[in-house]
């Protein structure tokens, strides 16, 4: 059990986990919203406990709104439906079956027919999610020139950023992003490639993204913007 919880506006009791780490300079938090509520906080050994709660105070409204915004969670279940990298996915479940089988039927339509038992049937629908997820990722990264392309790409479940790269070539993409309109998720993949020239977000930096991008850059931040939240409702 957390021995700090933040106490939202409306009663909600949220357990706050703090980590001391050497070489971090500055105190940085991250609201999970999933598979619960949480808030983890990262702070140098400089700095106390009591420090890192205050920060967190600073920052009440922020992650109020990340909370409240959080979409209820929807369990999946056969029969069940949801768009994936633009298709309309129907899910069914065959228990005689050991392994999944994906049916595409064409550009708007396909089954995802889940094997298993009733118990693991939402986790085999989610690790479906993510595989293809890293597939997608990779297969867009290759349509970007070979020098940009990262050393590593894996997959994460975060709730304040879409992705990330690391100076070492590492990228972080949020798997949450197959639920999205395909070119939206090519405008996150093109943004951390972008990352691999410019370490930060100068006019240089959103130069090379529209040069990966094309024509619609601001149409997918948009609706990224607007549409993001609704990307955590499964699982």
């Amino acid at each position: 059990m957390s021995d700090y919880v933040f106490v939202s506006s409306t009663g909600e009791e949220i357990p706050i986990i703090i980590t001391t780490r050497r070489g971090v300079r500055n105190i940085t938090l991250r609201p999970k919203t999933a598979p619960r509520h949480e808030i983890h906080i990262s702070k140098p050994w400089i700095s106390s406990d009591k420090s890192a709660i205050r920060f967190v105070e600073s920052k009440r409204k922020w992650i109020e709104n990340i909370f409240a915004r959080a979409p209820q969670k929807h369990t999946v279940a056969p029969g069940d439906s949801f768009e994936l990298f633009g298709r309309v996915v129907t899910l069914h479940h065959d228990a005689s079956r050991r392994a999944n089988q994906f049916i595409i039927h064409d550009d708007m339509h396909a089954t995802l027919i889940v094997g298993g038992g009733d118990d693991v049937f939402e986790s085999r629908v989610r690790n479906f999610v993510k595989t293809e997820f890293l597939k997608t990722a990779r297969e867009m990264i290759k349509t970007a020139p070979r020098e940009l392309w990262p050393t590593r790409v894996v997959a994460h479940d975060t709730t304040t950023r879409w992705g990330s790269c690391s100076t070492t070539g590492t990228m972080s993409l949020s798997w949450r992003l197959a639920f999205a309109p395909v070119d939206v998720m090519r405008y996150v993949v093109m943004h951390e490639l972008a990352h691999r020239r410019h370490m930060d977000h100068s006019p240089a930096f959103w130069a090379t993204v529209s040069e990966l991008y094309g024509f619609g850059v601001e149409r997918a931040k948009r609706w990224l913007n607007q549409h993001g939240g609704e990307l955590h409702k499964y699982f």
